[in-house]
């Protein structure tokens, strides 16, 4: 038997956040020992707590077009695992002039975040999005923009994003580079690793 199946069965029993998460407890991940490409995302949001399905959103709309798959080869656990930094949908700001949701939980990283990763042995490639991913997976506290744009730094390993939500439209806009040289090196690796 896999030794990671028994750390997915307590995952999905967790609870250690509970009375932090006031739209209840609902871990989402995607893991396979086999897998060959690793999303380090943020959280789940919303419509994904509802789901259950990661990345079940435009976000994941835009991803799998920034990898140049499809969502049966995204979604094929034995290709790709998605461990965000925080499994359960965080809730979001309320006022206060800020929006968004809240950033994921520590727990989750301290709690299960070593152990899951020890057990994902052929991964080629992982994709860290967001502030918080790239804080523990690039050991670097810089801010979304100077990561992504020194991703040559940590290629082909690893390949430093931003979040792919519509919210960064702008993002995209001010930053054409990231379309013009970026993407086109990723969706070529993840081919590569894949196999198409």
């Amino acid at each position: 038997m896999s030794e990671l199946i028994p750390l997915i069965e307590q995952v999905h029993a967790c609870t250690l956040c509970a009375e932090h998460l006031e739209h209840g407890v609902r871990p989402v991940v995607q893991l396979h020992e086999s897998a060959k490409i690793l999303i380090a995302g943020q959280a789940p949001g919303r419509k994904v707590h509802e789901s259950g399905v990661p990345f079940d959103d435009a976000s994941g709309d835009r991803l799998r077009d920034w990898m140049g798959i499809d969502k049966t080869t995204f979604y094929d656990e034995t290709q790709i695992a998605i461990l965000p930094m925080g499994f359960c949908y965080p809730g979001s700001h309320k006022g206060k002039g800020k929006s968004g949701d809240l950033a994921p939980r520590a727990e989750c990283a301290l709690t299960w975040r070593e152990a899951i990763l020890s057990k994902l042995d052929h991964i080629e490639l992982t994709l860290v999005i967001g502030q918080y991913a790239q804080a523990y997976h690039l050991g670097k506290r810089l801010n979304v923009t100077e990561s992504v744009r020194a991703w040559q730094d940590y290629w082909p390993e690893q390949v430093p994003l931003p979040h792919p939500s519509p919210r960064n439209n702008i993002w995209m806009a001010k930053n054409p580079w990231f379309s013009q040289t970026l993407l086109p090196e990723l969706k070529s690796e993840v081919a590569r690793i894949l196999g198409f």
